[in-house]
């Protein structure tokens, strides 16, 4: 249902055919290990308005929270993952995780500095069988409500490495996408929240983030 209403309001049709009330929450996943997951206070919110405004959705400009192994992850068609330090799936968390993504849910990690040597191996534990792979820039991801013909745009610098948009990809479909070394996070933040950032580079993290949410829901 929130597919279907999601294509409704990217279409144009009639507001009449929508229910007023926002039609979902994007969430923040609250995993173990002691890894900031909280990160980016004030990233999704802005997206949710971003897209709101550009792509005409209806999205609630307040974000959820939900536990990898909680089964209200199920509510939530769109789950985004932050932080700088370790992460650790159990078990549980992990089987609950790869239902959610299979089940035709959609997980995006954005590595915010230290982030990666922990996620890859804690994502083999959900996927055992998948690799991440990087999308080429022609790919349909950099080419929806608007273009990036180079692929991924940078958005903060850490250690003067390429950003890189990898994907976990089950049975045809994207099922995790993983931004590293770009940060888009930092760029969905309030304007002035990192010193050096400019205003191009916010519109650049804020249009990506649109195009994900938009290539993310109608896949």
């Amino acid at each position: 249902m929130r597919k279907v209403l999601f294509v409704i309001l990217l279409l144009g049709l009639p507001a009449v055919m929508a229910f007023h009330a926002p039609t979902y929450k994007l969430a923040k996943l609250k995993y173990n290990g002691g890894g900031d997951w909280y990160a980016n206070r004030t990233a999704l919110p802005n997206l949710a308005s971003f897209c709101n405004a550009n792509l005409r959705t209806n999205l609630s400009v307040e974000e959820g929270a939900v536990e990898v192994g909680s089964p209200e992850i199920f509510d939530y068609p769109f789950v985004y993952m932050t932080g700088h330090g370790n992460v650790l799936f159990s078990t549980q968390d992990a089987a609950n995780l790869r239902r959610y993504l299979v089940g035709g849910g959609f997980l995006h990690i954005d590595d915010n500095y230290g982030l990666d040597k922990f996620i890859r191996p804690q994502m083999k534990k959900v996927f055992p069988e998948l690799s991440f792979v990087e999308l080429p820039a022609n790919h349909a991801l950099y080419n929806q409500k608007f273009r990036f013909p180079n692929g991924l745009p940078k958005i903060h610098e850490h250690d003067n490495k390429r950003p890189q948009g990898l994907a976990l990809i089950w049975k045809g479909r994207i099922v995790c996408y993983y931004t590293y070394e770009c940060d888009l996070g930092n760029g969905w933040e309030d304007a002035g929240t990192y010193a050096g950032d400019t205003p191009a580079k916010r519109t650049d993290a804020l249009r990506m983030g649109a195009n994900l949410i938009q290539f993310a829901l109608t896949q």
